[in-house]
């Protein structure tokens, strides 16, 4: 067998944040070697938060001109998904081809492999024929894939996940999808603005069951205003499929059917391929643990997806800086390496997100002084999911608050009662929900919801993650008429 190949970093998995570690590494003068089985960049690229946002924005598009009727005089709407598909491919994914990204990470002086890494002992990766030993670690970065459930039937049909909802080119006349969470709705209610009959059947009693019920109500009823039937409570119990269509066959008799079935019911990370055994590392996991320096074990990084920490690409990109500079001063301190401060600021990651290494060692968004490693820091999370209204939130939900035993106070406010509300008219559903630690005076969760829900949610995003007082939001300033206004309001209402 042929002897090792010695480099200084692998990384295997190049989404988001691997590809973010890997190509800032080599930036910084390591030798690293790159593994990517896929396409380099991941989910979010190709048939994530990039292809589904222009889909979204299409889909928006037609429900604003249908707005015209009520308040500027008469309109119709034709869709037409031919420019949106086109789009999708010359845009955003290049039809699913990933030299652009393969390109800018060896550029930046990386080397790329194409193959399934696997660990083979510490510090070492063998992808085919061919077994790397990192000097300084190795990174994890191989995201998740979508959680099947065991519905009798359905792994014998031709079934969706995201990947085929992403590349579809000719939109079925009817759509059942199982799964009520962000993906699910994001998707029925493009698909529905668009003319498919959609159903959504979700096994919990509500749709978005992890955010505030005030927003799942507001999500539902923007939805069923686009024609989507939505049915929870709902346990699918068998799917069959005819050769033309579906059936998802429910508790109680209930019975849905339509040309396609979408499933997306969650998201797991496959730890079983990683080799985690041959560094005594449980791989029976739903997710890799890792801690506030993303150390899932001597020697070993884990960013992005696969840590379980939020399938965002923000949450992705924030570890990748926590990881680029651990790994750096870890290689400074056994081995005198060059200083990690000195290294300079680089441009990359496959959602073209800036970054730097160096100066004050920037950690996607988290800084820290030259030679102090920044730590993982989950309070203030934030999380968008891209309906139409936005629905924004960070941080703890009012149920989430109550179980930690906290003191809490809730302050809300409808959106439409405010002055741009009102002005806004059609399409002003939404609200406010602050949710303050009363013996601490300080916000540490807040909901979103309306027109530009995720936007409006930075303001508060800043008050819980830098624990800003209440008595000081209260005597903000807030620009009128604006929606981020309602946070005053809702400031208010704290009770």
């Amino acid at each position: 067998m042929a002897e090792p190949e010695l480099v200084d970093v692998v990384v295997v998995g190049l989404g988001v944040g691997g590809e973010e570690v890997a190509g800032r590494l080599a930036e910084a003068g390591l030798t690293v070697v790159g593994i990517e089985r896929d396409l380099v960049g991941g989910e979010c690229p190709y048939w994530g938060c990039i292809p589904s946002k222009m889909m979204i924005r299409a889909a928006n598009a037609l429900a604003e001109a249908r707005r015209v009727n009520e308040l500027a005089g008469a309109a119709q709407v034709q869709p037409d998904w031919a420019p949106v598909a086109k789009r999708i491919r010359e845009e955003a994914t290049d039809t699913w081809d990933d030299k652009v990204a393969v390109d800018r990470f060896v550029v930046k002086g990386g080397r790329f492999v194409r193959g399934s890494g696997r660990l083979d002992g510490p510090g070492r990766v063998r992808v085919g024929d061919q077994v790397f030993q990192a000097r300084y670690g190795v990174v994890l970065g191989t995201g998740t894939r979508p959680s099947i459930p065991p519905i009798d039937g359905l792994a014998d049909t031709p079934y969706w996940t995201n990947h085929q909802a992403i590349e579809v080119e000719e939109l079925p006349e009817s759509l059942l999808i199982l799964g009520g969470g962000a993906i699910g709705l994001e998707l029925a209610q493009v698909f529905a603005r668009f003319g498919v009959r959609v159903t959504v059947v979700e096994a919990a009693d509500r749709v978005l069951a992890v955010e505030e019920p005030e927003a799942s109500e507001v999500a539902a009823a923007a939805l069923r205003a686009d024609g989507v039937i939505i049915a929870t409570g709902v346990r699918a119990e068998r799917v069959s499929h005819d050769g033309q269509s579906f059936t998802v066959h429910g508790g109680g008799g209930a019975e849905f059917t339509a040309d396609r079935l979408l499933v997306v019911t969650g998201r797991r990370a496959h730890l079983e391929e990683l080799g985690l055994e041959t560094v005594d590392v449980d791989a029976s996991q739903r997710y890799l643990p890792v801690d506030e320096r993303m150390h899932a074990a001597d020697g070993i990084w884990a960013v992005g997806d696969l840590t379980g920490e939020g399938a965002f690409t923000h949450i992705a990109m924030y570890q990748a800086g926590i990881v680029v500079a651990d790994v750096l001063d870890h290689m400074r301190r056994t081995k005198g390496g060059p200083d990690p401060s000195g290294t300079a600021s680089v441009v990359g990651g496959a959602a073209g997100v800036a970054s730097a290494v160096g100066g004050a060692m920037s950690a996607g968004g988290a800084t820290a002084a030259p030679g102090s490693i920044p730590r993982a820091d989950y309070r203030a999370l934030p999380r968008v999911t891209f309906t139409d209204p936005e629905v924004g939130a960070v941080g703890l939900t009012e149920k989430q608050a109550r179980e930690r035993g906290i003191n809490v106070q809730v302050g809300y406010t409808d959106l439409t009662s405010s002055t741009r509300g009102w002005i806004h008219k059609a399409g002003n559903e939404g609200f406010i929900k602050l949710i303050a630690d009363a013996d601490q005076g300080v916000l540490i969760g807040a909901t979103s919801v309306g027109p530009a829900g995720g936007e409006v949610l930075s303001g508060l995003v800043v008050a819980v993650h830098a624990a800003v007082p209440v008595s000081q939001l209260r005597h903000m300033i807030y620009a009128y008429p604006t929606f981020h206004r309602a946070i005053e309001d809702a400031l208010r209402q704290l009770k």
